[in-house]
């Protein structure tokens, strides 16, 4: 499935990565604070792996089904 779907424009890709890359800043900064050093590490990389899993597995906006059987 495509990061980006046909109908967006180069400020909404950016955009996208840019909250992308804030939304795992966040995310990596609450681990730390709530499992240390070593275990935020851990913690953010099975975070981060679940969410792009799932985000691969969703179907896009342009019809494209993954994960559906036909």
């Amino acid at each position: 499935m495509a990061y980006f779907s046909r109908g967006q424009d180069a400020i909404e890709r950016s955009g996208k990565i840019l909250a992308e890359i804030m939304c795992a800043l966040l995310l990596l900064g609450f681990a730390i604070a709530f499992f240390g050093w070593l275990g935020g590490a851990v913690a953010f990389l099975i975070l981060e792996g679940g969410l792009l899993a799932v985000e691969y597995v969703l179907p896009s906006d342009d019809g494209d089904a993954a994960a559906v059987v036909r």
